[in-house]
């Protein structure tokens, strides 16, 4: 499954969240460290869901940039 991860520039670095699966976020120093801890977030909320018998959401984010 491919998730949307919408990365945002914090004061003192990165942060990450997955809109399909509420409660799924990452912080670091860098963007390359946050992608590197929110594909790990990813993998871990996605075998919690499974261990208790929770349903995994399916991807159904979808983004667009848009010029104004």
């Amino acid at each position: 499954m491919k998730y949307v991860v919408v990365y945002e520039e914090t004061g003192t670095g990165w942060s990450a969240y997955v809109p399909d699966l509420p409660g799924c976020v990452a912080a670091g120093g860098t963007r390359e460290e946050t992608g590197q801890l929110i594909r790990e977030a990813i993998e871990l909320h996605v075998a919690a869901l499974r261990e208790d018998d929770e349903p995994v959401p399916e991807p159904g984010t979808w983004t667009q940039t848009v010029e104004v």
